[in-house]
């Protein structure tokens, strides 16, 4: 009888022993995290960064935000927010193909001059006017949509390619914008 009890002590002891171990196997490989915070290189080279937040609601989907910002007075957008909506076709979490659907409140600024004082005043011979240039802000809202593909690796580090397009909708000197990039990240 004893060694039947100690037997199945034995058994049962090896038993949990070994279901640890592949818990703590599968915490292991597991990317930990839902969220991922990430730089499109391409925007940053173009003279507006953008950062992007990804929250993972799900396996197969995710909502995020990117900020942009024109750091140079050449840069085509001066501002822009662009919420999104990811759909995932990988099997892992948050991998593989996907489709994004998102809205973007963008401004940018257009610079320009105002020649038209030129056909009703008459200046003297030899009389060079200067015009300092007029600049103009414009914030407009768009949706867009965009597929592209995110990988990542067993550390938590991301990376991603997409491209899509977005319409501007109201009075603007910009119609579309683009939304595409090559991204770096973490996830955390």
């Amino acid at each position: 009888m004893k060694k039947l009890i100690l037997s199945g002590l034995l058994l049962a002891s090896s038993v949990f022993v070994f279901a640890q171990k592949v818990d703590t196997a599968a915490s292991k490989s597991k990317i930990n995290g839902d969220n991922e915070l990430k730089l499109n290189l391409i925007y940053t080279v173009a003279g507006f960064p953008e950062i992007n937040y990804e929250r993972i609601i799900k396996d197969d989907m995710s909502v995020g935000i990117a900020v942009l910002v024109g750091i140079e007075k050449s840069a085509e957008y001066s501002f822009g927010v662009i919420p999104n909506y990811r759909i995932y076709f990988g099997g892992k979490k948050a991998n593989g193909f996907f489709i994004e659907g998102n809205a973007a409140i963008i401004s940018n600024r257009d610079e320009y001059y105002d020649y038209s004082s030129l056909a009703y005043t008459s200046y003297p011979p030899g009389y060079n006017p200067t015009f300092n240039p007029i600049s103009k802000t414009y914030t407009n809202f768009g949706l867009g949509a965009a597929a592209g593909a995110k990988f990542f690796t067993k550390n938590g580090f991301v990376g991603e390619i997409y491209l899509g397009v977005g319409r501007l909708f109201g009075s603007t000197t910009i119609d579309a914008y683009a939304r595409s990039g090559i991204t770096i990240g973490k996830r955390f």
